[in-house]
């Protein structure tokens, strides 16, 4: 009997969950917070799928809910309605499938850059031979162009090797889904397109699935397969999806000749600062 109600619940729960050839599945997905003024809307009814393999852009203005979004794709956070799910299992918490990069690097000061790889590997893959561990960590420094600064602290490195630590240590886990919250926004604009085709390289190589925000047109028209763009908070939703149509592997001097591409930025920029302008008294 007891395997019977345990079977029904297992079906019940299956019966819930929306099945999808979609990697990953936002449906429905809704946030409210409690606030002294009564209840506060951050997001209202989001309807996103990702196939596997893709790299999507989202953008928008300050206060839209994209890091509350992208929060709870990691798990740091929940729906208040709506699911989220990846490969059709609903994520409820946070998880090495998913890994995530932050604008502020988010390095241990007091571990070398090898160590700060080191200390994600060996939580996620605690069982591997010590051996084969810091072989991981060593080919991820490599393709992130770090093999010589192994041993340095995150001190005495610049802003943009910083970032390249933080996007090694987020590969070398091998998640599923690489989530990039504004990765670049503190870089110079040199270093910042260096990361841009830095990434966009590990991208093509290891196909993992990719979301990114970033508040540069630019920046996700070069490097996403679509754009997500948000309406202004509260109560933010997806106001329109472009599909971005330059083949790849993309050359940025080529893109920039071509008319779509001025075609796409003026859309956006008319999405962003006409249809949604940002009202700084709100």
């Amino acid at each position: 009997m007891m395997q019977a109600l345990n079977q029904t619940k297992t079906e019940i729960n299956q019966l819930q969950l929306p099945k999808s050839e979609h990697f990953l599945v936002i449906e429905g997905v809704t946030k409210v917070y409690p606030t002294a003024n009564g209840p506060y809307t951050v997001l209202d009814g989001i309807d996103l799928k990702v196939s596997e393999g893709e790299f999507v852009c989202l953008i928008g203005h300050s206060g839209c809910g994209k890091s509350t979004l992208l929060n709870m794709i990691s798990g740091f956070n929940t729906p208040t309605d709506g699911v989220v799910m990846l490969q059709n299992q609903r994520i409820v918490e946070p998880g090495p499938d998913r890994m995530m990069v932050f604008q502020n690097y988010c390095l241990l000061p007091w571990l070398s850059v090898f160590d700060n790889v080191y200390t994600a590997v060996d939580a996620v893959f605690p069982k591997k031979p010590k051996a084969e561990k810091r072989a991981i960590v060593r080919e991820h420094l490599a393709m992130v162009g770090l093999t010589e600064a192994a041993e340095k602290k995150p001190g005495q490195i610049s802003g943009g090797m910083k970032q390249r630590v933080a996007i090694a240590r987020a590969l070398s886990i091998r998640p599923k889904l690489l989530i990039l919250d504004e990765p670049f926004g503190a870089l110079d604009a040199i270093t910042r397109e260096e990361l841009q085709e830095e990434l966009l390289k590990i991208w093509r190589e290891h196909r993992v699935t990719v979301l990114m925000i970033t508040h540069d047109i630019d920046e996700a028209l070069f490097m996403a397969d679509r754009l997500v763009m948000m309406t202004n908070g509260p109560s933010a939703k997806i106001g329109e999806i472009l599909d971005i149509p330059f083949s790849r592997p993309r050359n940025r001097a080529r893109i920039m000749e071509d008319p779509k591409y001025y075609e796409l930025r003026n859309y956006t920029l008319d999405f962003l600062y006409n249809k949604f302008a940002h009202d700084d008294a709100q």
